[in-house]
């Protein structure tokens, strides 16, 4: 493995029980060994507010991560939805072994496949599940093939018709590919919305903007997510309705293959 390629997990010096996973230095996830519920990351902290009001507090969900990294979030919802059925697809086999060999084995229900997110997908039957999560980077970049509109179809595809997809995107000022990937789910999805930190949504500051869209209209707790957002340790926004069109105004989505 090349040098920039190199992955390691580092100790978290101001908390013991957390680990980093790191590749060529750069932050990819966060676990605490200990409490699987602690969740470092803000844009993870976003996801799981969104994973936390898509059912009724305990529920089971048949959930599809897309990206797996450290397993942060399927042990979230393990931890927190006892009984969930989980698929985990990570592309890259050399996370695969260090997280099985330095990190808490997987929890109960939690299966994983090396494999492509994009014929992950492909091959998924139809209203599988009820969450489909993507964190898809590779040298900090969202490839090409999973950032257009036809992949945002084939997850449709996959959601049961109450289903939700939750995307991370990282960007800079002006958010020109967070505006692209909103307009790419409004064309396909009935219910969109865009949270982050305030400072971002005032293209302030780089960063991670969580998407979450549903085929039904009004089904995204929006009320509530804005809530959740606001008394977060970094206070996010919500961006919903007239106030995401004015966000995404001007942007075009990408068609089947993305520039």
């Amino acid at each position: 493995m090349e040098a920039e390629e190199r992955l390691e997990l580092a100790v978290d010096p101001a908390r013991p029980t957390g680990r980093t996973l790191l590749a060529g230095g750069v932050e990819q996830s966060y676990v605490d060994v200990v409490d699987p519920t602690y969740l470092h990351f803000e844009y993870v902290r976003r996801m799981a507010a969104v994973i936390d009001l898509a059912a009724p507090a305990g529920d089971p969900l048949d959930v599809l991560h897309l990206g797996g990294g450290a397993l942060t979030l399927p042990r979230f919802v393990a931890a927190t939805r006892p009984g969930s059925a989980q698929l985990v697809v990570e592309r890259d086999p050399a996370v695969v072994e260090l997280v099985a060999r330095a990190l808490p084995p997987r929890p109960v229900g939690v299966e994983l496949h090396v494999a492509d997110a994009q014929e992950a997908v492909a091959a998924a039957p139809a209203g599988a599940y009820d969450l489909v999560l993507a964190d898809i980077y590779r040298a900090a970049r969202m490839p090409p093939h999973v950032a257009t509109v036809a992949f945002a179809a084939q997850v449709a595809r996959v959601l049961r018709p109450d289903g939700i997809y939750l995307l991370n995107v990282t960007d800079l000022p002006p958010l020109s590919f967070t505006r692209v990937q909103a307009a790419n789910l409004r064309s396909v999805f009935a219910d969109v919305c865009v949270v982050a930190d305030r400072r971002m949504l005032r293209g302030r500051r780089y960063g991670n903007v969580v998407l979450a869209a549903a085929a039904r209209p009004r089904r995204l707790p929006v009320a509530r997510l804005v809530v959740r957002a606001l008394r977060d340790q970094l206070p996010g926004g919500v961006l919903h309705g007239p106030a995401l069109d004015t966000f995404i105004a001007g942007a075009r989505p990408y068609s089947d293959t993305a520039p």
